[in-house]
């Protein structure tokens, strides 16, 4: 028989259950925890050894977890006796998905090192900033990052394994082969890691300046593991026993950079600690993903909204076999609510997914998945979540009433030790065991939590506040509209008047007074942007698919 969402989580965390959850109290604070975790990452990629399956797939290659494993077993030696790494040392990974980024991953923190994730898309500067910030000693990286990084790490005398270099060109200064320093049958350093070692450095996406490196442990991101996984059991739970998805075994495909979040832990490392099979995308093509899809019966797909939207546009979606699909959606932005309802009805076995996390809290977060979307469709899931507790609070950080609009709060196992380096933005963001989001929202009567915007992109015009999520939603709605970035630009009289810059399908047109009355009987007229632009064009976004709204008003209102 079903269960309600109380009466599944009850059932899926009660004693003796492999999610079983305990009151744990560190540091003065007390979370609900999972009693079964593994206590450091070592433990999940142990578990490994010896399968023969496949786990990775990468363009022609196939790796079995025991393939990969070798190849882990071999860097993490030449790491210790190669490269003389420590306990705590930093070590960078800098490349695009790529099997050896994964294999980088597990063996740095195998040996109790700690993985620095720097975004493939950075410049010099940015990455000459994140070098020296972290302090690496070691950078793993692919051609184009080497000839980027090059420079940057000779100043800070920082050494380069290179990944599938150009064995005809001439090697700079401190980068070597990574098949003359990797070599396989040398054995994995036996190395004691403990839950609160630092495990990762994964830098914030900011839309300006430098980003902040957020510190997770591995209990934090053991944790994690364990949260997304009790989420799949509390849904077979609810829909009760004998209903059957897909016939398939799982397996993630790969749709977002592994340097960010979502791709390193609720989809990396899921697939790594679970045995399922990974297919690896190098970039994002639409198509490519539909054929991929079909070849390799991916279970889940996992990425941010416009990924969804992507592939439902692509005029050859109907000739692929998508059945396979039990979800299709992820995080990083609410997706519009038309885009749910069309999730729902192009993929047979397919239910819309969504999760509210980000670096911060290692992903995870409050999730709404199949039914409970479609009914909910703008909200972000229920809370609290099996062990995240959520609050919404007042600009003097006092809990408001429920449908009562204030800032998002987290408590959670899961979350994230502190930023790199940086006490006072540690101070301010971490407020005794809670993390302050600086996300605007409410929870409804139901517990579901709905996301109303950035605090610091909420557009404040003549005195009403303006949530550009509510209005992108509406903008959605109109057939012609691929991409919509809602946004204050400065305004003399106002303070500031919502503007926004629409990206058309092909094929279409829109003009200012069309879209005006699409959104006269859906908004506020204080709401509707009074500044548009329109292109053919993709919007400009960071390596998180977050859209670079701060480039916008130069770009296309300069």
């Amino acid at each position: 028989m079903p269960l309600s969402i109380e009466e599944a989580v009850a059932a899926v965390a009660a004693p003796g259950q492999p999610f079983e959850v305990i009151e744990c109290e560190s540091d003065g604070v007390s979370n609900r925890v999972f009693k079964n975790s593994p206590t450091n990452l070592r433990q999940f990629f142990d578990s490994s050894r010896g399968l023969e399956e496949t786990f990775l797939v990468y363009e022609d290659e196939e790796w079995t977890f025991s393939e990969v494993m070798r190849e882990v077993d071999a860097l993490s030696y030449a790491l210790v006796h190669h490269y003389d790494i420590k306990k705590g040392d930093r070590v960078g990974i800098a490349m695009r998905n790529l099997p050896e980024w994964i294999i980088s991953f597990a063996a740095i923190t195998s040996i109790g090192a700690v993985s620095v994730s720097l975004n493939a898309w950075w410049t010099e500067e940015e990455l000459d900033y994140a070098v020296n910030d972290s302090g690496l000693s070691v950078l793993i990286a692919d051609p184009e990052r080497v000839a980027r990084a090059d420079e940057v790490c000779q100043r800070a005398g920082v050494r380069i394994l290179g990944v599938r270099l150009d064995e005809l060109l001439p090697l700079a200064p401190g980068v070597e082969y990574w098949h003359e320093v990797v070599v396989r049958g040398a054995a994995m350093p036996l190395v004691e890691v403990t839950p609160d070692m630092d495990a990762t450095i994964l830098y914030t996406s900011g839309t300006t300046g430098f980003p902040k490196g957020a510190v997770s442990t591995h209990g934090a991101i053991c944790q994690t593991i364990m949260a997304f996984s009790s989420g799949a059991a509390i849904q077979a739970a609810r829909r009760g026993e004998g209903e059957e998805g897909s016939g398939q075994a799982p397996c993630f495909i790969l749709v977002v950079p592994l340097f960010h979040v979502t791709g390193c832990i609720p989809v990396m490392m899921s697939c790594f600690s679970w045995h399922f099979k990974l297919v690896m995308m190098y970039r994002w093509e639409p198509e490519r993903a539909l054929q991929l899809i079909e070849r390799h019966q991916v279970t889940s797909f996992v990425g941010v909204p416009t990924q969804s939207w992507d592939m439902l546009e692509n005029p050859n979606f109907s000739k692929y076999d998508t059945s396979s699909l039990t979800a299709v959606g992820g995080g990083g932005a609410p997706a519009p609510a038309k885009l749910v309802a069309r999730v729902d009805s192009s993929f047979k076995q397919g239910r819309p997914t969504l999760g509210y996390g980000m670096t911060e809290t290692n992903a995870y977060g409050p999730g709404n998945y199949g039914d409970d979307y479609i009914t909910h469709p703008s909200s972000t899931g229920r809370t609290p979540t099996i062990v995240m507790d959520v609050e919404i609070r007042d600009e003097n950080a006092r809990a408001v009433p429920t449908c009562e609009s204030g800032e998002i709060w987290m408590k959670s196992p899961t979350l994230i030790r502190g930023y790199w380096n940086k006490p006072e933005e540690t101070a301010s963001t971490m407020v005794k065991g809670w993390l302050r989001t600086g996300d605007l929202g409410y929870i409804d009567e139901e517990g579901f939590l709905y996301i109303e915007d950035r605090l610091k992109d909420m557009i404040l015009r003549a005195g009403e506040n303006v949530y550009s999520a509510e209005v992108e939603s509406a903008i959605y709605e109109h057939p012609s509209v691929y991409e919509a970035a809602v946004f204050g630009l400065p305004h003399e009289r106002l303070g500031e008047e919502v503007a926004v810059v629409v990206m058309l399908k092909p094929g279409t047109k829109l003009t200012e007074g069309e879209l005006h009355a699409h959104l006269h009987s859906r908004l506020a007229s204080f709401k509707i942007p009074t500044r548009m632009a329109f292109t053919d064009e993709p919007l400009p976004r960071n390596a998180a698919a977050k859209f670079l709204k701060r480039e916008m008003p130069g770009r296309y209102f300069g």
